[in-house]
């Protein structure tokens, strides 16, 4: 695979990602200089800090491959491989973190009780396979969920296969958007960005609701 654009297609590929600014500039300048693996390590870097936008980096991959800098599989299978290294690392971190350590570092938090997280303890057994698999197609939560599936030491091979699954998925959707629509890929991450804000919003106001049930329920307990 020729991992060195020409100058007439990189040239195209930096303008598109202009108006993005300095994330999309950054992931251009990846792509072009390595093509897929530049992607792969652009994705993995999403993983480990979600501010950097997968909406941003993945449809301007699609772009690139639509220019010629490099293929739809070579994008495909770069970008999945990224994705589970950087969720590999994260598991790594969970695992390393530990339950003893969660439970030392839950019991200092105001307004929750050991029983919360024992009773989420339960929930990821029973349901840690679908959480893993949906979570990374799910935008903020695809990175974070990594982490307690360390913590809970879910079998590595279950978790990479499942990491590889989902991310192949969103990866897809991403990529070939980005492909279908050539110079105007930015519109992809103006409604996934949308997205997340809604998930955002929605994770806030559900943290709000549990901190106004345990506060009511505190002055309830008080004689």
């Amino acid at each position: 695979m020729d991992l060195t654009p020409s100058s007439a297609v990189a040239g195209r590929l930096l303008a598109a990602s202009e108006p993005q600014g300095g994330i999309a500039g950054w992931a251009a300048g990846l792509v072009e200089t390595f093509g897929g693996p530049g992607a792969g390590a652009a994705i993995a870097l999403e993983n480990l800090f979600p501010p950097l936008p997968s909406e941003v980096i993945l449809p301007l991959t699609g772009f690139a491959a639509s220019q010629g800098v490099l293929s739809i599989a070579s994008a495909l299978f770069w970008t999945t491989l990224g994705s589970v290294v950087g969720a590999v690392v994260l598991y790594g971190i969970g695992a390393v973190f530990g339950r003893e350590r969660m439970h030392a570092w839950w019991a200092k938090l105001p307004l929750v009780k050991a029983s919360d997280l024992t009773r989420t303890e339960a929930w990821f057994a029973r349901h840690g396979t679908k959480a893993v698999l949906l979570g990374r197609m799910v935008p903020v939560f695809r990175s974070l969920i990594s982490v307690p599936a360390g913590v809970e030491r879910m079998p590595l091979p279950v978790f990479v296969a499942l990491t590889a699954a989902g991310s192949l998925v969103w990866n897809t959707v991403l990529v070939m958007t980005g492909y279908w629509l050539g110079d105007q890929w930015d519109v992809v991450g103006r409604y996934v960005g949308l997205v997340s804000k809604v998930v955002l919003a929605l994770a806030a106001v559900a943290l709000i609701g549990y901190v106004v049930v345990r506060v009511r329920g505190r002055g309830r307990e008080k004689p």
